[in-house]
């Protein structure tokens, strides 16, 4: 008899994911993660909604920052080709998806995908690790955003208990309306920040600072930050929560988030770094008070502040997810009702652990910037702008002959060099900013 691999689900035309355990009755245990957290009911809207809520959010505030580093024609260059290269990786990892799901194996995880398409040990010991330390830093780092937001160190524990709540909903599907809300709340904190920026700011300097040295590692820790606002990470999830056939609905979902992208990032972008230019910071909502002088009314500070706060708690439930997965795959019984106290019990415990454990660890870093740096060039280069590439090459085998197999391999090539270069300068530019800051300070830059 054939059994199906640990690392994929066998799938017969629109059956649901949670008949999983009815296909193969040589599979040796089932697995709670999938059947309770990765639910394939959702429509196209539905991805769109997960998709703009895991790209299109609150680090695109720290763009005009990346801008400080890289000056007006290299910074809009690079956030074009950002914007191009990740909408081509997430489509090609999608078509590799979708070939594999009528092949007769969905993927529903991205280690799942390393495991069958670079082996195992890719799965286990480089995508899987990776995968985690990029959502749970974004989880740590939307924790600090929550708390920088409103110049409160306390504000960071009272952010974690909103994460907290939301951390408990049970699927990744049943945070649609929730990300719906959330895109809604980001086209209007985006609308504030750009209509924020105005000349009433420093004067403005658009020169590059630093000396030749500053000026390279600072380049590279710009793309790094690019690279983490442009990042997802979480694709073969987001997809998993389709409900079959999915093919084609990947592709609608990321027409409709990278509208939403072209609008927001450029406008806030542009707009922050021509009123503050290299004065910007880490966070441009934190360049509306000049010295403590706010340059906006304060209840325009507060509004804007409140909506980022509100989008941000919505995106650390969805980047939960991965962990929620392994979670509920190590604690719950699949043989058990999803609801029942045997599974309910121990999901309450671990993903609140887990939630309290990101507020401890983002009370002690107070530096935003840097910490998107860091996820961009150790996480989301290799996973959103190297792996879809190599995975899409060694699927469908195409021509050595053909533009596609040189377009994906010089993609993958540029990007693992851009990625060493950015993972050295973003350590620097962190051991830099720590002489400058106390753990567990006010979060007030």
């Amino acid at each position: 008899m054939s059994t199906v691999s640990p690392s994929s689900v066998a799938v017969d035309g629109g059956k649901d994911i949670a008949k999983i355990h009815h296909q193969d009755e040589a599979q040796k245990e089932l697995d709670a993660g999938a059947l309770f957290v990765l639910k394939s009911k959702g429509s196209w809207l539905h991805c769109g909604y997960h998709l703009t809520n895991s790209i299109v959010c609150p680090p695109l505030l720290s763009l005009p920052y990346a801008f400080t580093f890289l000056g007006w024609e290299t910074g809009i260059l690079c956030l074009a080709i950002a914007a191009l290269v990740t909408f081509y990786s997430y489509n090609s990892i999608s078509l590799v998806l979708e070939h594999h799901a009528q092949s007769g194996h969905r993927h529903l995880r991205f280690r799942d995908m390393a495991h069958d398409i670079l082996g195992p040990n890719w799965g286990r010991y480089y995508v899987g690790p990776i995968q985690f330390m990029v959502c749970y830093g974004a989880v740590v780092g939307g924790v600090l955003l929550g708390g920088q937001c409103m110049k409160l160190y306390e504000f960071v524990i009272i952010f974690g208990c909103l994460i907290l709540i939301l951390a408990q909903i049970p699927s990744f599907h049943s945070l649609r309306h929730i990300n719906m809300i959330a895109l809604a709340l980001c086209l209007t904190y985006s609308a504030c920040a750009t209509a924020g920026n105005s000349s009433k700011g420093p004067n403005k300097d658009y020169s590059i600072r630093g000396d030749n040295e500053s000026r390279v590692f600072g380049m590279f820790n710009a793309i790094g930050i690019i690279a983490t606002t442009f990042g997802n990470g979480i694709i073969p999830e987001i997809q998993a929560t389709i409900a079959p056939p999915v093919k084609g609905k990947m592709f609608k979902g990321l027409c409709f988030c990278y509208a939403v992208l072209g609008v927001t990032f450029f406008s806030v972008a542009i707009s922050g770094y021509w009123a503050f230019g290299n004065q910007s910071g880490g966070l441009i909502l934190g360049n509306f008070l000049d010295g403590g002088k706010p340059l906006v009314p304060k209840w325009f500070i507060f509004t804007t502040n409140f909506l980022v706060i509100l989008q941000q708690s919505a995106i650390a439930a969805v980047y939960l997810q991965p962990t929620n997965e392994v979670l509920e795959k190590t604690f719950a019984d699949p043989l058990s009702k999803e609801f029942s106290l045997r599974n309910v019990i121990p999901r309450i415990i671990s993903r609140s652990l887990s939630v309290i454990i990101a507020t401890f660890v983002a009370a002690m870093l107070p530096f935003f910037g840097d910490i998107n740096s860091v996820l961009g060039a150790f996480g989301f280069i290799p996973l959103d702008f190297i792996l879809p590439v190599v995975f899409f090459n060694l699927t469908f085998k195409p021509s050595k002959s053909s533009p596609i197999f040189w377009l994906n391999l010089s993609i993958a090539v540029v990007f693992s060099a851009i990625g060493v270069i950015a993972a050295i300068a973003a350590v620097r530019q962190m051991g830099l900013d720590a002489k400058n800051y106390q753990l567990f300070a006010n979060v007030d830059h």
